[in-house]
């Protein structure tokens, strides 16, 4: 099950399955989602229920208190999708991290996975990068220090603003990828297993750990090296990933073709020191190989909050440099309207008329 949380988790969790959750503390927002169980955290104000969070981390923190017990309830042992730029999400996701930080030795059965969406500093408001600093540094170092989360996927904004894809497309992108990854052990049950296994015990153990997942999907071309290709393919929608320290697989071979293709696959990863858990099946309605493949890293939230800041310093650079170009701008079309009037009128031929011309300028407010 999925539970969304804000407006662009609410949107995510609904695509991503019939069942999910969708929390925010704005009822219109809510309304918006197809959630099959829609719930309003309580943030009030003088004049009543708030109909947002305004950006405001603060909102989100103390709307979380009203539902607390409900939320740390449903979330157990399922997929939590939030943004970390704006109030809702950032907030309430804040705060789950923190209390689940706090936790003894949670099961792997009740770890509770996070998907969460960055925002892409050169276009998006700066509000949004503060939220975010402060959410990496803060409640998801906690988190993971614990090791009390399961897996933490960081989808990044930057395809969609590079690309200019419309927010639904890129909504619908985010959660096919998430269904391909979530699909790898269903294919070992419904086609011919050939090697390995990654039953869904094996599969929620993975995804119990508290680690970043980076993963991606591509037609293989078993005469080319396994980790060119691997590099070629990166998922445009995750945040970079750092070297591996674990990983799995599932390969798809076609009919007629030599399953053993596979142990080029385990060389590459045996070349940086990773034994992945994989399967291998036999699916007769596709052409090509075709591989999906997910790594673990533990790349430190200090790493994340570096990149963030000096992705946040060029965009702030670039602001104002643009500001002061548009200062320098402005100083450069100063006109003293007096003395080009009578300049005009005397190229004109109407020295006459330059009384009647100050006039006029005069009432338009260009003349004291």
């Amino acid at each position: 099950m999925a539970i969304g949380i804000g407006g662009a988790g609410g949107k995510l969790a609904s695509l991503m399955s019939p069942n999910s959750v969708a929390v925010n503390v704005s009822e219109t927002e809510l309304q918006k989602t197809n959630a099959a169980q829609k719930v309003l955290a309580f943030a009030h104000s003088e004049k009543g229920q708030l109909k947002g969070a305004k950006k405001d981390p603060a909102i989100g923190r103390t709307a979380f208190n009203s539902i607390r017990a409900q939320l740390l309830e449903l979330i157990q042992g399922n997929l939590v999708i939030s943004s970390s730029g704006g109030g809702t999400g950032n907030g309430i996701t804040s705060q789950l991290l923190e209390i689940l930080a706090t936790f003894d030795n949670i099961p792997d059965i009740r770890k509770t996975e996070f998907a969460i969406v960055l925002p892409y500093a050169p276009r998006e408001a700066q509000e949004f990068i503060v939220n975010t600093l402060e959410f990496l540094r803060g409640p998801l170092s906690k988190a993971l220090d614990s090791t009390n989360t399961g897996n933490l996927f960081l989808f990044s904004n930057q395809l969609k603003f590079e690309q200019r894809i419309a927010e639904e497309k890129y909504n619908q992108m985010i959660v096919e990828s998430l269904k391909k990854f979530e699909a790898i052990p269903s294919k070992g049950d419904i086609y011919d297993l050939l090697e390995g296994h990654i039953d869904q015990e094996d599969f929620r153990a993975y995804r119990a750990k508290s680690f970043f997942n980076n993963f991606c999907y591509f037609d293989y071309d078993p005469e080319r090296y396994f980790g060119e290709q691997l590099e070629q393919n990166a998922n445009p929608l995750l945040l970079k990933p750092d070297t591996p320290i674990e990983a799995l697989f599932l390969l798809e071979v076609p009919n007629n073709m030599d399953h053993t293709i596979f142990y080029n696959i385990l060389d590459h990863f045996a070349s940086i020191n990773v034994a992945p858990s994989y399967s291998v099946v036999r699916n007769p309605n596709i052409q090509k190989p075709f591989v999906t493949v997910s790594m673990l890293y533990s790349r430190k939230p200090m790493d994340l909050v570096n990149d963030f800041n000096r992705i946040s310093e060029q965009s702030t650079k670039i602001k104002i440099e643009k500001s002061l170009e548009q200062y320098v701008e402005f100083q450069k079309m100063e006109v003293n309207f007096k003395e080009e009037a009578k300049k005009v009128a005397d190229e004109k031929g109407q020295s006459q008329n330059q009384d009647e011309i100050l006039s006029v300028l005069k009432r338009l407010g260009k003349l004291k």
